[in-house]
């Protein structure tokens, strides 16, 4: 297929339920992992992601031919800064170098807005790596001051919802104990610069550990009886929500009720091995169709009703050579080949997408994709789960 009939195809409408797709979920926010050797060719992946109506991308590095090809189409990026990155980056200077070639060079044609430091640090349970973070956070954000780029990129950081020690009911969600003297800087540099808090959220961990106890309607946003919360009488009928307010609450708790929460990935594996329940294309389907669904009427959390969801659905592809289970390499909403990994609601036809020299990616044999120089997905290599009380 050439490049001219590939875009002609995307640019047909896509319909849900008789809705343009586009339309009804402009606020969505995907994840873009390249951990494989065949995906394809970021300007192909353009016109993938507006068919699906996302209009925000989180990099886990700052690829620079991925932002070279999302120039001047209005999509806003998230680029990471890579845990392996940290140590070197509590150097201003040299922070400043990274956010010139990174970040600076791209604007304004790509829109980057914000920049994520480390990934899931916290829960590594490595102490120099936790002791780099803050500092590395600072020195990105001297550097957007120094180059007067700071009020249009954030600095941020990306957690694991482990950090939670309690998260049922969402009025008694509180951090970990042990990650108090951690987790309350961070918390100073967000309410200092004004950046979002970061939560990777996944109720499918949650089901997967107890399938008898959980409610696979509760996790899927399928109607169901929900659950109250006794403290506060609020009702809830999906567990994300539940576990976006158990960390409103959390943050509460240490003095920062006004911490805006964005979710940066959450999803659910289309496959999965013997012992990983739930992982089907059918579960897959509901759980993101749904979500997308719900994210289109513009509602808050029961908590925070008036907040909008920033909410980054993980991932854009299958991913060949991530390492762990089965369900690590089955979060895509696409195949390397571009077609849908389920229908998802949506109808595409049949002849959108073939697998030919249109497409192409990386053919080493790595566990981290092609990247900029200075950049990193050292620490996107698994999804963690959370051992929280769901």
């Amino acid at each position: 297929m050439d490049l001219c009939r590939f875009h002609y195809c995307l640019s047909r409408l896509i319909f849900i339920s008789g809705i343009v797709f586009p339309v009804m979920v402009a606020s969505i926010g995907v994840n873009y992992g390249q951990i494989a050797n065949n995906l394809p060719l970021p300007e192909n992946v353009v016109p993938l992601v507006k068919s699906i109506g996302a209009t925000k991308v989180k990099l886990y590095d700052a690829d620079p031919r991925v932002l070279q090809a999302f120039a001047n189409t209005d999509v806003e990026f998230m680029v990471g800064l890579g845990n392996d990155l940290l140590a070197k980056m509590k150097d201003v200077d040299k922070a400043q170098t990274w956010v010139k070639s990174n970040v600076q060079a791209h604007l304004p044609a790509t829109k980057i807005t914000s920049i994520f430091v480390g990934n899931e640090v916290l829960t590594f349970n490595d102490t120099t790596l936790t002791g780099c973070l803050v500092p590395a956070m600072q020195s990105v954000h001297t550097a957007l001051v120094n180059l007067g780029l700071d009020k249009q990129v954030s600095v941020t950081t990306a957690h694991s919802l482990a950090i939670l020690e309690t998260s049922y009911p969402p009025s008694s969600g509180a951090f970990r104990r042990d990650l108090t003297s951690c987790i309350t800087p961070i918390l100073n540099f967000h309410a200092k610069t004004g950046s979002p808090f970061l939560i990777n959220a996944y109720p499918y961990f949650a089901y997967k550990a107890s399938p008898k106890q959980v409610s696979l309607d509760f996790v899927l946003f399928q109607q169901n009886q929900g659950t109250i919360d006794p403290s506060t009488n609020l009702h809830y009928d999906n567990m994300l929500f539940a576990q976006i307010d158990a960390v409103y609450a959390a943050l509460a708790a240490l003095g920062y009720k006004k911490l805006p929460v964005h979710i940066s990935e959450t999803g659910w594996p289309s496959k999965g091995d013997e012992d990983e329940a739930g992982a089907t294309p059918d579960n897959a389907k509901k759980y993101n169709g749904n979500l997308m669904k719900l994210m289109s009427q513009k509602k808050g959390t029961p908590m925070k009703p008036d907040s909008d969801l920033n909410i980054y659905v993980f991932a854009m592809f299958n991913e060949n050579m991530k390492p762990g289970p089965t369900s690590e390499r089955n979060y895509g909403l696409f195949k390397p080949d571009g077609t849908p990994v389920y229908s998802l609601g949506i109808a595409l036809s049949n002849s959108t997408f073939s697998n030919t020299t249109s497409f192409g990616g990386s053919s080493g044999s790595s566990d981290t994709p092609t990247s900029s120089q200075g950049s990193s997905s050292t620490g996107y290599l698994t999804i963690s789960s959370a051992t929280t009380s769901w």
